[in-house]
């Protein structure tokens, strides 16, 4: 950490707590800093759904290299991943605990080569691998590439994704030939006017796609043949509205509070971490326990990840919570009528309107954390919102307890703060009751049960 920057251990205690820095914060929601829409969100979220979208991921996320001979250690001792034989062309969704088990984050992380790896996503998960490379006994040197908010000049890669029914014509269009075979997370190497590209099996909203990386230099090109091979199959290019609720489809939950701010063990991390990564909490949840945010593999859907083959940072909790009982992610519809009257409150000239439904995406905070409730009791919290035009709904990501998991259970979403806080992104307002319906997450069938062997 540079001379003159405020620790994060140090903005917690001028704060009072994380609780009291969190809530007060003035970091907004994530933003993309792509075009907001090529023509309009409604029907840059249909492509995904019903043809191919487009979606250049080429600047919001983060990229870390790590390489040397202890990276596979390295990476195997904070993730609760198995690495047996993880080999190039392979690629894992990584995911790193504290050692209460709790989410520090999560990302994509890409074996390049032997020793060589790139983990791509938020800063969360990147942050704590890069500080235990930088301070731990490891023979690995990392290199960090910034998302395009905070980098100055171009990114080191493009990164595209080609997502929806049609994405495998459309890139067959671009290759000119037929499409290796390849599994989810697979990776596999294509040549797009004669451009080497390496293609993931991934997507994020749930639907058959690839996401397709190479050298900066090389991406107008790459870009300019796949919107000429998408022509004849109706290719819309998306941008970073319709983009920013993808996840809602696919159910990944894209920000929970990471796990970092509490605990002697984590002080040291804190310390080197700088104040401006303390992101911020929004919605109705309030407590003030910082450890009532936190999340764990298995409420998040990770428990898949879940290996106990190697030692890693939360393995002896993890084992301990292994058998359950567990939340569980879910999706929250929230009822039409209910949201209609949030948007109706604008038009009163009386009293205080409803918090402000943006959409698509609603979320006004890093960490959004909605209250849920059941015959007036806490039963959970709704994490990620926003609205889908495939589904013509408002939906939200939850974690809820078993009692109300099963799909049908209805339950009652508290909007907006009570108090207010005084971030930038929340004007006066009230609370409100919105009704939902409990849903599978993924809410669409087709992500439930077949995308993974699309």
């Amino acid at each position: 950490m540079s001379e003159g920057w405020e620790s994060l251990e140090g903005a917690i205690s001028r704060a009072g707590g994380p609780v009291a820095l969190l809530r007060e914060a003035p970091a907004a929601p994530y933003t993309f800093p792509v075009t907001p829409e090529f023509s309009n969100w409604r029907d840059e979220q249909r492509a995904w759904r019903e043809g191919c979208a487009l979606l250049d991921q080429s600047h919001h996320m983060t990229d870390l290299y790590v390489e040397g001979p202890d990276a596979v250690e390295l990476l195997s001792s904070l993730g609760v991943n198995s690495f047996e034989g993880f080999a190039p062309d392979k690629a894992k969704q990584f995911v790193a605990c504290n050692p209460d088990g709790y989410v520090i984050g999560d990302a994509i992380l890409y074996c390049l080569g032997e020793g060589s790896f790139d983990l791509v996503g938020h800063p969360m998960a990147l942050d704590w691998v890069q500080y235990h490379a930088e301070n731990g006994d490891y023979d690995v040197k990392v290199e960090r590439d910034e998302n395009s908010l905070l980098r100055q000049g171009p990114p080191r890669v493009y990164r595209y994704e080609v997502q929806g029914p049609l994405a495998p014509e459309v890139l067959r269009e671009a290759v000119g030939e037929e499409l290796p075979e390849v599994r989810f997370f697979g990776v596999a190497e294509v040549t797009i006017s004669g451009c080497r590209v390496r293609a993931l099996r991934h997507g994020m909203a749930g639907q058959p796609g690839f996401e397709l990386s190479g050298p900066w230099e090389e991406g107008e090109r790459v870009l300019e043949v796949l919107v000429r091979a998408g022509e004849k199959f109706g290719l819309r290019r998306a941008g970073s509205l319709a983009y920013s609720a993808a996840n809602l489809e696919s159910a990944w939950v894209p920000s929970p509070c990471p796990a970092i701010y509490t605990g002697e063990q984590l002080k040291p991390y804190r310390e080197w971490l700088p104040a401006r990564r303390a992101g911020s909490l929004g919605g109705s949840f309030h407590s003030e326990r910082i450890e009532d945010y936190y999340l764990t593999p298995y409420e998040l859907g990770y428990g898949r990840f879940v290996k106990f083959d190697h030692d890693f940072v939360g393995r002896e909790a993890l084992e301990e919570m292994a058998e359950g009982p567990h939340r569980r992610k879910v999706t929250l519809v929230w009822e039409g009528e209910d949201v209609k009257e949030v948007f109706a409150s604008l038009f009163e000239r009386e009293g205080l309107p409803a918090k402000y439904i943006n959409l698509p995406k609603a979320r006004y905070a890093l960490f959004h954390y909605d209250r849920v409730v059941k015959d007036g009791r806490t039963v959970g919290v709704s994490t990620d919102c926003g609205y889908s035009y495939n589904e013509r709904s408002m939906l939200s990501l939850a974690v809820v307890d078993e009692e109300v998991a099963e799909p049908g259970s209805e339950v009652v979403l508290l909007w907006g703060e009570e108090p207010n806080s005084s971030k930038p992104t929340v004007e006066e307002h009230r609370q409100v009751e919105i009704r939902a319906t409990v849903q599978p997450a993924p809410l669409v069938e087709f992500a439930r049960t077949a995308y993974r062997r699309s």
